[in-house]
């Protein structure tokens, strides 16, 4: 079944500056799509537009068959109401790479706040939820921890739980291990590895090319808002075909 669905979506940021440029792909359940590409490639600005952080120029993006966004006759995006939109939102979640949690909030607060403040869901249960999610991100011990007592790696593992928490069907990481040291970057990586075993919707923005190559089933090169290649990862990581997508691979240890 199809979660995601982008079709002929474009954005610039001025009239000389087309981010993305007729951009069409989709992803379907349990798929995980790695997006790799140089910077300033469109990777990110797809993300915020596929997560209604940034609005779109044109094209149509679906969620689960719902309409989130559409071109009318004039050749403008028109999202849908407010009531629909929020819903249609509840479908994704999204991982930011420097982790966005409340510094106030203890490691299980982060993770349990929206359950009890917008899911309206009794305060018991949502503890228990978020002590499950800590637990399954190896944090157990940590959830009265403030972030600034966490590693960064730590910090990256809470956001996911926290996204998890509101069970989206799809779940879209915006280069979850580019604040992290190398050291610590392995242990988010084998969160999300853990995460496709489990079949979890997942699109991933990163750089971390032998990752890409292993975790997910699908990837997708991008250059200058457009897809250049794409295909399973044994094919465009280890085979490329296209000559841009081999100079940029180039520089990669895989």
């Amino acid at each position: 079944m199809e979660v995601l669905k982008i079709k002929n979506v474009k954005k610039s940021f001025s009239n000389d500056n087309e981010v993305l440029k007729d951009f069409s792909m989709e992803v379907n359940r349990g798929q995980v799509v790695a997006i790799i590409g140089p910077s300033g490639s469109g990777k990110s600005t797809l993300l915020r537009c596929a997560t209604m952080l940034e609005t779109i120029d044109s094209g149509e993006i679906i969620y689960l068959g719902e309409h989130a966004v559409k071109t009318n006759e004039e050749g403008k995006a028109v999202y849908a109401p407010p009531k629909d939109l929020k819903r249609i939102q509840s479908y994704f979640g999204l991982v930011f790479q420097n982790f966005n949690l409340f510094p106030h909030f203890t490691a299980l607060k982060n993770v349990t706040d929206a359950l009890i403040t917008v899911k309206k869901m009794p305060k018991q249960e949502a503890l228990e939820i978020g002590r499950e999610l800590l637990d399954k991100m190896g944090l157990k011990d940590k959830e009265d921890a403030y972030p600034c007592q966490l590693s960064g790696g730590q910090q990256q593992r809470v956001s996911i739980a926290r996204a998890l928490a509101l069970r989206p069907e799809i779940l879209f990481f915006d280069e979850p291990t580019s604040a992290l040291d190398p050291e610590l970057t392995g242990e988010v990586l084998k969160v999300i590895k853990s995460l496709a075993a489990e079949h979890m919707t997942m699109v991933i923005v990163t750089h971390e090319m032998a990752f890409a190559r292993d975790a997910a089933d699908h990837v997708i090169f991008m250059d200058g808002g457009v897809i250049v290649e794409e295909g399973k990862p044994e094919e465009v990581i280890n085979n490329p075909q296209n000559e841009r997508t081999k100079a940029f691979l180039s520089r990669f240890d895989r």
